[in-house]
């Protein structure tokens, strides 16, 4: 990697990154809920304690990637599961491993928070998501 890279929590501060990383990869999904929606939701997320977003940062800290889980429960299976719904790297990070990386640091969460699944939303319409390929938990194997 090009950069001194440090993966950690998003804060307030970080939200101007965070949306400006999200309106990069919006054009790839239909009916995302634009600038000012996204920014109220990740508002949202950092302030429930019921979720994660983490960061990957440079030392100016501008936003090179993010994974965003969110904890739930899991009735038909029992337990808490988390449910990712955003990994997105600046397309001039992508291919250095680094959204393996932050999903490897939720997982780490997750499992603080004993969660035994992880779920990865992708969006029918975003074909890149599609080919992203994370293999350290299959389905079905618990974390």
């Amino acid at each position: 990697m090009p950069e001194a890279l440090v993966i950690r929590p998003a804060t307030r501060a970080d939200l101007p990154g965070l949306v400006s990383l999200l309106d990069s990869v919006s054009s790839l999904e239909k009916g995302t809920v634009g600038t000012d929606g996204r920014r109220r939701d990740l508002e949202l997320m950092l302030k429930n304690g019921r979720g994660r977003i983490l960061i990957a940062s440079v030392a100016d800290r501008t936003v090179v990637g993010l994974c965003a889980g969110r904890l739930t429960i899991l009735e038909a299976e029992g337990g808490p599961a988390v449910l990712i719904e955003d990994v997105v790297v600046r397309e001039d990070w992508r291919g250095q491993g680094l959204g393996e990386m932050l999903i490897n640091r939720l997982t780490e969460w997750a499992r603080a928070d004993s969660a035994g699944r992880l779920m990865l939303l992708a969006d029918p319409d975003a074909a890149p998501a599609h080919g992203f390929g994370y293999t350290a938990h299959r389905p079905g194997n618990r974390l």
